[in-house]
């Protein structure tokens, strides 16, 4: 059984990927602690609140599976860091894969959330 094999640059990473967990990170604390706060009725705030939780349980496994990545191309990470020009794709493993995927999905998920709000 062959296991499908997927890529990211090392620039996304750096400058894509990490500022959208810190983002979706502060959002998630500050924003939906804002709808919980303000929630008129019982259902809304028990609605909020359970967003609040699984947003952080997701954030909490991407972070681990991408802690994995970090450590695992460090040094090419910080490359791209020092030089745009030296970005190569990485290889992800299937958690990365996960992880990557489940970032990008949270982050749209949350932006739209968001903006449904205001």
């Amino acid at each position: 059984m062959s296991q499908a094999v997927t890529n990211i640059s090392a620039y996304e990473v750096v400058y894509d990927l990490v500022p959208k967990l810190n983002t979706m990170k502060k959002e998630v604390s500050t924003t939906l602690k804002v709808l919980v706060d303000a929630s008129k009725t019982a259902e809304h705030k028990a609605r909020y609140e359970s967003l609040q939780s699984e947003f952080e349980l997701e954030l909490m496994m991407i972070r681990l599976n991408l802690e994995h990545l970090l450590n695992r191309y460090q040094s090419e990470l910080e490359a791209v860091t020092q030089d745009k020009r030296q970005d190569i794709y990485l290889t992800l493993d299937a958690h990365e894969t996960t992880a990557v995927e489940s970032a990008k999905a949270l982050y749209q998920r949350l932006q739209a959330l968001t903006q449904a709000e205001q």
